[in-house]
């Protein structure tokens, strides 16, 4: 919660971090994440059509360069062991965010993968496991 809240006042849009929570949580797999951040999204103000075409931003003028470059590292950043996090991607993001900023978005790529890994450990809730309104059933 104490890393929520200090990105939430890091400089990084509001409705930036909703999109690569989504789009970090869409490569995951993570049915409850899913569901959760296109919820908080929505309800920040994301249009649908913006949420639909996430999986597919690159082919999509929906995204600003911006978004575009915090969506790249999302997806080098996410299945790291696979990618190598490429300098390509780096190069992209630090084109677009300050130092801090970057700084700030990689927490919260990495955190979109922690949550649900630490969610899966013994005697804790499980994740993915909700009703039609998102709430852990």
């Amino acid at each position: 919660m104490a890393l929520e809240n200090a990105l939430a006042k890091s400089g990084l849009e509001e409705s930036l971090r909703h999109l690569v929570k989504l789009r970090a949580s869409q490569i995951n797999g993570c049915a409850f994440c899913i569901h959760m951040h296109a919820t908080d999204a929505r309800k920040q103000g994301a249009s649908e059509m913006r949420l639909y075409m996430l999986n597919a931003w690159r082919e999509s003028p929906l995204y600003s360069d911006c978004e575009r470059a915090a969506l790249a590292w999302t997806e080098a950043l996410t299945p790291l062991a696979q990618t190598g996090a490429p300098d390509a991607d780096h190069d992209l993001a630090k084109a677009q965010f300050s130092d801090a900023e970057l700084v700030n978005l990689t927490l919260l790529i990495g955190d979109q993968y922690l949550e649900p890994t630490a969610a899966r450990l013994p005697g804790t809730a499980s994740v993915g496991c909700f009703d039609e309104d998102g709430v852990r059933g």
